[in-house]
């Protein structure tokens, strides 16, 4: 794996047709140095499963730099990575950090542009190139996609799902999808729910479109090696919901709803919250501080975590583990309880919120409530939790076999490269084939 910092490009130089080979660019945010939500494991799954099906040196990764010091940077996380990646001899072409926020229009425009130079410097040197913007901060790659370049976007959520209201955020995502497909690029589907999202609210032609189901590769499928303590009130069970810590994930409609069985009467497990932030604040955020008054108020038995870690994923695996919750009002795909079916946990509650309803099934592999609704939530909780033995293990088996067999990440991501790019997957030809 070689290591590059973009850097003004040198004069071009002429590459010779014979040693010309092709190339997958794979432009991310956020999943190679650590993760601050599920956008950064579903990146790494997929960075992990294109090295796995591309032959040897066929990838290249532009990725912004992160410092060790900065709280999104996972000294471990970014060292597996890497060694991954060196494994598949892949180049990394690391961008100098950007002074605008990456969730900024200012801010994905610079990442555009440094990342879109990278890619044609790459693509002069290529017999094919395929260009991937994962995720919203590289939508704004097609000016860069030359029409001999292959385009793939895959936006794991949207300004309109998300921030409703910023509607200049919007309009530059509508018009950087409508740019890619006018140019013959695919916007890559993560789940039903955000194909006719992607149709409806930015006019994305259905043609345009390519399913790629998110889901595990075979690493997120296994009990990890070293599953950190739980806190002490959580020992002798409790419940786990996880998550960025904004409205969306609807923390405080899951607070609401403790409170509501707390007045039926009804006992619950405590509750390991993790409203999580991975930027270095001196203290919880503002949301993070209601969730910390409405616990105190309500005097639920809760533990608050606000800083991410990827160990708290392990306590999916806990024996002590009683009902994983997913209480989400917006939920572009929902990748908690296809974690939660592979560990084996359960049951999971989740809201009917956008893919969380392709998952969690009413009866078939969880117990289903209505976003924003902490009455619909609180009984399906309860239903959770009075649950009986056999129940529970049918509900496990079921999301098992649901992560199996419709969410491969590996199957699905070889299928759409397989649809828009053949050429990426042929093996390289051999010396003596050049020769010849």
């Amino acid at each position: 794996m070689r290591i590059d910092h973009a850097t003004p490009p040198p004069p071009p130089t002429a590459v010779p047709e014979l040693v010309r080979q092709p190339r997958v660019v794979v432009a991310l945010h956020e999943g190679f140095y650590g993760a601050a939500s599920g956008t950064g494991f579903s990146n790494r799954a997929f960075l992990t499963a294109l090295a796995r099906l591309l032959p040897p040196g066929r990838l290249s990764v532009i990725t912004p730099h992160v410092p060790e010091t900065a709280g999104a940077h996972d000294r471990r996380w970014a060292s597996e990575v890497q060694q991954m990646l060196r494994q598949a001899e892949a180049d990394v072409i690391t961008l100098p950090e950007v002074q605008a926020a990456p969730d900024s229009i200012h801010g994905s425009v610079q990442l555009c542009d440094l990342a879109g130079e990278a890619a044609v410097r790459i693509a002069d040197r290529a017999s094919r190139c395929l260009l991937i913007g994962l995720d919203i901060p590289f939508l704004g790659l097609a000016p860069y996609a030359s029409p001999s370049m292959d385009l793939l976007l895959v936006p794991r959520s949207t300004t309109a799902l998300t921030r409703p209201k910023d509607m200049s955020r919007v309009r530059w995502e509508r018009d950087a999808l409508r740019a890619a497909t006018v140019r013959g690029g695919r916007i890559g589907a993560i789940s039903t729910h955000m194909r006719g999202h992607l149709v409806v609210s930015y006019a994305v032609p259905r043609a345009s479109i390519v399913s790629i189901p998110n889901g595990l590769i075979p690493e997120e499928m296994t009990r990890p090696a070293n599953v950190p303590p739980l806190p002490f009130n959580a020992r002798a069970g409790f419940l786990l919901a996880m998550g960025r810590a904004v409205p969306s994930k609807g923390f405080e409609d899951l607070l609401e709803a403790l409170d509501v069985l707390r007045a039926r009467g009804i006992r619950v497990p405590h509750l390991v919250l993790a409203a999580v932030t991975s930027e270095d604040h001196e203290r919880p955020t503002e949301y993070q501080e209601d969730l910390a008054a409405t616990i105190r108020v309500y005097g639920l038995d809760t533990t608050l975590i606000t800083r991410f870690t990827p160990a708290i994923r392990a306590w999916l695996h806990s024996p002590a583990l009683r009902a994983v919750i997913v209480p989400s009002r917006e939920e572009p795909f929902g990748r908690i309880p296809l974690e939660a079916f592979a560990a084996g946990a359960g049951p999971v509650v989740a809201t009917t919120a956008g893919g969380l309803a392709q998952t969690v099934v009413e009866g078939e592999t969880g117990f289903t409530a209505a976003p924003r609704d902490s009455r619909s939530l609180a009984s399906a909780i309860h239903r959770a939790l009075t649950s009986l033995p056999r129940e529970r293990e049918r509900l496990r088996n079921a999301g098992a076999a649901l992560v199996r067999s419709r969410h491969d990440y590996g199957a699905s991501i070889g299928s759409v490269i397989g649809r828009i790019a053949p050429w990426a997957l042929a093996p390289s030809p051999t010396a003596e084939d050049r020769v010849r």
